[in-house]
């Protein structure tokens, strides 16, 4: 392919991905276990799950020439994901984390101080302007990462390189990489507070998870949220295992969550973006899209990965469309 050819994509995701490494049948952490690496990354799991859904997607980033880097490149594209817009530095390794599931949930260890994805900034964006997506995914993880991860993420939802395309964020609140990212004068929760709010008010579609709108900015329930970030035209308010609530600007559905055995919850937030995100590429209704959003994060949930084998969405919608629909409301 030429430099300058133009990549059509349903959907481009921008942000870091890890490898994840993680002991097999749910074992612990300890020096006996035998472990699975797999990529991890809030956004490059929003295109894995839209890729099995049938979506033709991009994941742009940066990996380090290790053989971690491969990995990440290898398996995401045995899910679909097109990696062509990825730099691959050799300057800086590939991040890795660790899961650690215990009796009272997941515990993760993140390595990924100095690694490739930190690295990333706007001069990134002459590679990867070359794509002409449908849509631009984002998450609060990309701008937590580094300064030139910050100045990045600003200038893609401020200055809207890919024209009029609608741009989606997922908050994905990360306290301790504000934590790191803060200087001594710097409160790293008002920052990460400021920041992300600043960011979502200025993005097409956003989701945010009640809890963690709530430990960001005091919000109560998600009318609460919906007053505070009042710009986007749609807002997805997510309630765990009680529902998900949507606003546009002609009213409000909500859908209560699917009932699941909760394997491992990690990854469930990016499958609810990928499965909502499906149905808005559909053209489907409110409250499918929040119910396609429950069908894939409890796919998510009831695995021990981030990911799962999804059928193609016209099969998913033609399932959820024979279920009882009753417990759903819309308002305006």
């Amino acid at each position: 392919m030429n430099r300058n050819d133009t990549i059509t994509t349903d959907v481009l995701t921008v942000g870091e991905t890890m490898v994840m490494v993680t002991p097999q049948a749910g074992g612990r952490l300890d020096a006996e276990s035998s472990f699975v690496l797999r990529p991890g990354g809030a956004e490059s799991n929003v295109a894995a799950l839209l890729a099995e859904l049938g979506h033709r997607t991009h994941w742009a980033g940066a990996l380090g020439t290790d053989r971690l880097g491969d990995i990440v490149t290898t398996v995401l594209s045995g899910h679909g994901v097109d990696t062509s817009l990825v730099r691959r530095d050799p300057g800086r390794p590939t991040g890795v984390y660790f899961k650690d599931p215990t009796p009272h949930g997941t515990e993760v260890a993140y390595y990924r101080a100095d690694s490739a994805a930190t690295g990333v900034d706007t001069a990134d964006l002459e590679t990867w302007t070359r794509a002409a997506p449908r849509l631009v995914h984002l998450s609060g993880v990309l701008p937590a990462l580094s300064p030139s991860c910050s100045d990045l993420t600003r200038r893609m939802v401020f200055d809207r390189p890919w024209d009029k395309t609608p741009v989606s964020f997922d908050v994905n609140h990360r306290p301790v990489l504000w934590q790191r990212m803060s200087d001594a004068r710097t409160d790293p929760h008002r920052q990460a507070a400021d920041t992300l709010l600043d960011l979502a008010q200025h993005c097409d579609i956003v989701f945010v998870g009640r809890d963690e709108a709530a430990e960001l900015w005091g919000t109560t329930d998600a009318e609460s949220v919906r007053t505070l970030i009042d710009k986007p035209e749609h807002l997805v308010v997510k309630d765990a295992a009680v529902e998900a609530v949507s606003f546009t600007g002609t009213g409000t559905a909500r859908v209560p969550s699917r009932r699941v055995h909760v394997v491992d919850p990690v990854g469930a937030g990016d499958a609810f973006a990928a499965g909502w995100l499906s149905g808005w590429l559909h053209g489907q209704d409110e409250i499918l899209r929040l119910r396609l959003g429950h069908y894939a994060a409890a796919q998510v949930l009831a695995s021990a990965s981030d990911l799962a084998t999804l059928p193609p969405a016209h099969e998913v919608i033609a399932l959820l469309e024979d279920e009882d629909t009753s417990n759903s409301q819309v308002s305006t």
